[in-house]
């Protein structure tokens, strides 16, 4: 008798750090129980199953009686828990000690909570490079799954990977198990008889031979038209079904079930990637278009399947070349990482100022107290390590808002706790600070200031036009510039084309073409800068504000993102950073210099403006750019204000002001209140920023920053200058005062 053909299926179920509840809870419905309930009846049937640590968080505290099913699954010997890195990072986007970190403390929970040891690693997103073996196995992993497309790229063939391989780094040995692709297409999108006929085909070629397949849990039921497709019209149930009744010659096995009894086919070493279609959705929109009409004209040749094991897309960190805001959160959470580990490294316990000034020690239980908010920012830090705002393709992913947001918040609270660690943080009794540093913060090659307090912290980029590119109101963990610039896209072709969405059987996400709204296509506008604060204007005089929105306005200077020099001013309560550019604005050369102040515990940026070389009589339109990100726009609760506080409409207007003294934004479910304030009269544009991208819901419109632009017609003094101040206030005392946060900012 033939040995028997082992299947291991592997399911993958996550949600990202700061997903809203809704959405949570609508996939625990529609996939998650379920699915579980179903396999439940079938006794003969073991599976493994990975569930992210930001999901389980989330399980544990609304369905803590969903995990105690797992567990006696697990303790039935049906179910294999495959454990990650705790918050589902993109591996190799974090230093080696956060992997470790992340595996090892995610696999003591998991261990903990089921009972059971940890051999596994689902690989987030599948993005893989060599040099991750030796953190894996230093981090107690025995196997790890990758994409059959990792292993044809390093030369082997489909019928080489019915098994899996070692690989080796630093003489240590990892078992890497390749997933098949064309399963991941077949289920559950195909009948599964087609399944069936395609292992029986396998197990006729390769007698004894092991087949891998991992995917995502969300396809059973989340993706769109899985549930009824899943459960109503009963795919899982003939697929399980289906598995029982060929249980003669098909034997479904978990991982280290395989690993055990099954020898390796051999050694291989895996060159850097992720599956198939991520390495696609990285390269620059040119080449992906140039790649997509290959690929279509080589499957309409009939030659695609035979050049394709040779075809390889981009490299995944170049996602931070792709989208620069992606980066900006990377170079963030470095910045947060590497404290943190010179903070632990050290080894010296922080000194506090006594009342009289003194320095004193702290007790043994005051160290706790630091060890402990140490180990709370690093969960935080880990938290905002989360991969899902990092990159984008079929899903919404970098163009989400709200998980962008929840990045920065969870490393602005990672930054808190580490100033608390070091008795300087934002509770009672602690003295205000503010200090100004500068470094290449984003990794660009050339320095950026960082002006910080107890209150705010701002990133301003003086060789990219000196914008502002981070504001963060450390009170409330927000980020006033996790802004997304419009860019177009390849996809962008469909929403021109007005493709309509596929009839028929129910389609993978990367097949489906649906518009969630209409007109999309009216919507498709590209910015020429990026959308930071501080971006500076010369505009024609009779410049309008449609022009300005709709973007086909003209541009007489060129200050917008060119380099300005610094000169950084430090007082002991008061810190400046002072920036100067001298540029040609319609054949006049002129001197833009801008100065951004902070105070010690304010939580108010002094801006200043002085314009120098303006040709007597000559009037310009100048105006300064601000943008404000994680304000919604037609929302309850979220309006303009004017000096009276009277409502100027919701954060989605398109506001045209004429000769005041100032704005305001709040935001009542933020609990924060924007006041920009002018020492000249000023004009103003309002208008939302809203990008057209994909999910795996379809083509949609996202809000993603508010503008507000201050202008001004200037005409030079006697010596050919103009100036202006203008204070940004921002108040966060409403979110304060509210229980939860003030608990937060007294536990800091």
């Amino acid at each position: 008798m033939s040995p028997m053909l082992r299947l291991v299926l592997i399911f993958h179920n996550h949600q990202p750090i700061g997903n809203f509840d809704s959405v949570c809870e609508q996939a625990y419905q529609d996939s998650y129980l379920p699915f579980l309930e179903v396999f439940e009846q079938y006794a003969s049937l073991p599976i493994a199953l990975h569930t992210s640590g930001s999901l389980m968080e989330w399980l544990s505290a609304r369905h803590p009686d969903y995990l105690d099913r797992l567990a006696r699954m697990v303790a039935a010997g049906r179910l294999e828990i495959v454990g990650g890195a705790h918050y589902e990072p993109i591996l190799t986007m974090i230093p080696s000690r956060d992997r470790i970190g992340q595996i090892t403390s995610y696999a003591e929970w998991l261990s903990d909570r089921f009972a059971t040891p940890i051999n596994g690693l689902w690989m987030p997103e599948r993005v893989w490079e060599q040099s991750l073996t030796s953190d894996l196995v230093d981090a107690g992993v025995r196997y790890t799954l990758l994409d059959d497309f990792h292993f044809k790229n390093a030369g082997l063939e489909e019928s080489q990977l019915h098994g899996y391989y070692i690989t080796e780094d630093d003489g240590k040995l990892l078992a890497v198990l390749p997933g098949s692709e064309r399963l991941r297409y077949m289920i559950p999108f195909r009948g599964p008889e087609e399944t069936i006929a395609h292992l029986r085909d396998i197990a006729a070629q390769q007698p004894g031979a092991v087949v891998f397949f991992g995917d995502d849990g969300e396809k059973f039921g989340s993706w769109p038209g899985t549930k009824e497709h899943v459960y109503q019209n009963g795919w899982l149930r003939r697929f399980l079904d289906a598995l029982v009744a060929n249980q003669d010659w098909l034997r479904i096995v978990m991982p280290t079930e395989a690993l055990d009894n099954v020898p390796p086919l051999g050694r291989v070493y895996v060159p850097e990637g992720s599956y198939r279609e991520m390495t696609e959705w990285v390269l620059p929109v040119p080449r992906l278009v140039a790649f997509e009409e290959l690929q279509h004209r080589l499957e309409h040749e009939g030659r695609w399947q035979e050049v394709a094991p040779f075809v390889r897309g981009g490299y995944w960190r170049n996602f931070k070349v792709k989208y620069p805001e992606t980066n900006e959160m990377y170079a963030r959470m470095q910045m947060v990482s590497r404290r943190l580990h010179e903070m632990v490294s050290s080894g010296k316990r922080p000194r506090k100022s006594g009342s009289n000034g003194s320095s004193r020690s702290g007790s043994s239980k005051d160290h706790a107290a630091e060890q402990s908010l140490l180990d709370r920012a690093r969960m935080e830090l880990y938290r905002g390590q989360c991969n899902c705002a990092y990159w984008h393709g079929a899903f919404g992913g970098a163009y989400l808002p709200h998980l962008r947001n929840a990045v920065y918040q969870h490393l602005i609270a990672a930054d808190n706790l580490l100033d608390a660690a070091q008795g300087r943080g934002l509770a009672e009794g602690n003295p205000p600070w503010v200090e100004l540093t500068s470094d290449d913060y984003n990794f660009d090659g050339r320095p950026e200031v960082c002006l910080a307090s107890n209150r705010l912290l701002a990133l301003i980029s003086p060789p990219h036009g000196g914008h502002i590119y981070e504001l963060d109101v450390r009170s409330i963990c927000h980020n006033l510039l996790a802004t997304l610039t419009r860019r177009e896209e390849a996809y962008h072709h469909k929403i021109r084309a007005g493709e309509s969405a596929q009839q028929g059987d129910v389609a993978s996400i990367h097949d489906r073409v649906v518009f969630k709204q209409a007109d999309l296509d009216k919507r498709l506008v590209y910015d020429r800068h990026r959308r930071k604060s501080l971006v500076d204007h010369f505009y024609p005089l009779d410049t309008q504000l449609a022009s300005i929105v709709d973007g086909s306005y003209e541009e007489l200077g060129d200050f917008v993102t060119g380099p300005f020099e610094a000169k950084l001013r430090r007082n002991r309560d008061r810190m400046q950073v002072q920036m100067k550019r001298e540029a040609s604005v319609a054949d006049n050369t002129i001197r833009v210099t801008k100065g951004v102040t902070l105070e010690a515990g304010e939580q108010t940026l002094e801006i200043a403006y002085l314009l120098e070389g303006l040709p007597p009589g000559v009037l310009f339109h100048f105006g300064v750019e601000f943008n404000f990100a994680g304000l919604p726009a037609d929302a309850y609760g979220r309006h303009f204000y004017d000096a009276r506080r009277n409502s100027l409409g919701h954060l989605g207007t398109q506001l045209d002001l004429l000769d005041c003294d100032s704005i305001g934004l709040v935001d009542e479910w933020l609990g924060i209140d924007l006041e920009l304030k002018s020492a000249r009269p000023m004009h103003l544009w309002t208008f939302p920023i809203a990008t057209v991208s994909q999910s795996e819901g379809g083509f949609e419109l996202v809000h993603q920053s508010v503008v507000v632009q201050p202008r001004w017609f200037v005409r030079g003094d006697e010596q050919g200058r103009w100036s202006v101040t203008m204070t940004l206030a921002i108040d966060t005392s409403a979110a304060e005062n509210h229980p939860r946060v003030a608990e937060m900012v007294a536990m800091v």
